[in-house]
């Protein structure tokens, strides 16, 4: 029996951003719906190393695609062992037999689904006249999720991008004003404040553990999307901000567990009445996304398994058909 090794580098120039947030959006719709087997992630916690170890299974009934996912969080490695803090590993399964399919990288595939999430939810909860973005943060995630945004919205005016090293900012800044081609001016910001303030779309993707964005700098209006809390005890938002915003989660079980509302939740600041609903439940049109140009809107996303594997599916098809990779025997 063959299976299908795929690296990252054969799989970056097969994924577009447009086809993941299809595939991204087609995920989200059969969650929603109800056609996904998908248990919450398992952690293991690497205290000693400042790590951990996430195993995500999901079974996409009607779409027939299944997979499970191996990603690490380890925010040291680039300083310690020059590797990527975020690693993946997706084994790609066929629900017919249990056979794997492929044994492919994660790591840009984690990264696109990531961006591809963060691209839809700006689509359901931010203004559709949305022209200046903020990033906190400045590294592989703020790429992806820029590059949904202008999926979405097509052209923006200005992004704003802040990091605590001025040099990750300034590197975003200009690689990012080559990628993007003349559609937005990237300028790098010295305060997160200023990365904050009169934004129509903030997106934070830092490892914070106290809040680092403060609700006197949020106008009523902005959207939010946080991508890093992403385990117990992160949080990235001044809880107040939780408190007058339209909350949407991606999971509930791993949102209350490690999302942004997380601290929160345990502190007893907000509680599940305040959640609003999940990104799904807006897929599959079970609830509208903004009411009205006033609202404050926080997507807080975990990432969810079915998310990988309609990805990772898209990646092995696109690569059968165009005969890139290596098959091997394992059994």
């Amino acid at each position: 029996m063959r299976v299908l090794l795929l690296t990252e580098r054969e799989i970056e120039p097969l994924l577009s951003m447009p086809e993941v947030m299809g595939a991204v959006e087609s995920a989200f719709t059969e969650k929603g719906l109800g056609f996904v087997q998908m248990p919450p992630k398992i952690y293991l916690s690497y205290t000693k190393y400042n790590g951990d170890l996430r195993t995500m299974p999901s079974y996409l009934e009607r779409l027939g695609v299944s997979a499970v996912k191996v990603v690490n969080a380890h925010p040291d490695n680039p300083a310690k062992f020059g590797l990527p803090t975020v690693m993946a590993t997706i084994i790609l399964i066929d629900p017919q037999n249990g056979a794997p399919l492929a044994i492919m990288d994660g790591t840009r595939i984690t990264a696109m689904r990531t961006g591809a999430a963060g691209g839809l939810a700006a689509k359901y909860l931010a203004r559709k006249d949305s022209k200046v973005v903020g990033l906190v943060g400045a590294g592989t995630q703020a790429r992806t999720q820029l590059e949904a945004l202008l999926a979405v919205f097509g052209r923006l005016d200005l992004v704003k991008v802040w990091s605590r090293k001025e040099e990750s900012r300034e590197k975003f800044s200009s690689e990012m004003k080559t990628a993007c081609e003349g559609m937005a001016d990237i300028v790098p910001v010295e305060k997160v404040e200023d990365a904050v303030r009169d934004v129509d779309i903030l997106v934070t993707t830092t490892p914070s553990r106290s809040p680092i964005v403060m609700d006197k700098w949020v106008a009523t209006g902005t959207h939010i999307t946080c991508i890093g809390a992403d385990a117990p005890g992160k949080e990235e938002l001044d809880p107040a901000i939780l408190k007058r915003a339209k909350i949407v989660v991606d999971d509930w079980e791993q949102a209350s567990h490690s999302g942004e509302i997380n601290v929160p939740l345990a502190k007893g600041i907000i509680s599940k009445g305040d959640v609003w609903g999940d990104i799904c439940e807006l897929a599959a049109g079970k609830k509208a996304g903004r009411a009205s140009g006033d609202e404050v809107t926080v997507f807080t996303s975990t990432g969810l398994a079915v998310q990988d594997a309609v990805t990772a599916k898209l990646a092995y098809d696109k690569a059968v058909q165009r005969k890139i990779g290596r098959w091997v025997e394992l059994f």
